[in-house]
């Protein structure tokens, strides 16, 4: 059974924080829209405090998650365990979409390691916190990064 909590614990910040994927989901308001979900990894994701967090945006698709912030801010991001310790956590809120030439960019940028292929960076703030069990997610043992997406050389 899942637990809800009103902010990032410290726990839960140690989890995220041990966690090489999660994913992001979005959705637009009309209802026959398609809803946005995406793995994410690099490195790209950072907690702030109880209540914000940050990742890092990275080129390579279409756009999807920034035009449904625009429209609603609705934001969720979803952490799994791989491993020994059987947990999934869920991030509910409010997103927002900082570009390299917003004034909040230099806030948020200097915890990421920037690239040419950084698109933005997606800030939300959270406002509830979701835990549950885990027990069906398999066990996968993380082998390390992929090296191709930054030695790229064809255009996004």
């Amino acid at each position: 059974m899942g637990k809800f909590f009103d902010s990032i614990k410290p726990e839960h910040k140690g989890f995220i924080e041990n966690q090489h994927l999660f994913f992001v989901s979005t959705a637009p308001l009309d209802s026959g829209g398609r809803i946005n979900l995406s793995p994410k990894g690099l490195d790209s994701f950072r907690v702030f405090s109880d209540h914000k967090v940050a990742y890092m945006d990275l080129k390579g698709s279409e756009n999807e998650t920034a035009a449904h912030l625009q429209e609603n801010r609705r934001i969720t991001f979803m952490f799994c365990s791989y491993d020994s310790e059987p947990k999934i956590l869920r991030l509910y809120g409010k997103g927002a979409v900082i570009l390299p030439d917003s004034s909040d960019w230099e806030e948020y940028a200097t915890h990421f390691n920037i690239s040419a292929k950084t698109r933005q960076i997606i800030v939300a703030d959270i406002d509830l916190v979701q835990t549950s069990c885990g027990y069906g997610v398999p066990l996968y043992e993380y082998a390390g990064e992929r090296e191709n997406y930054f030695k790229q050389t064809k255009k996004d």
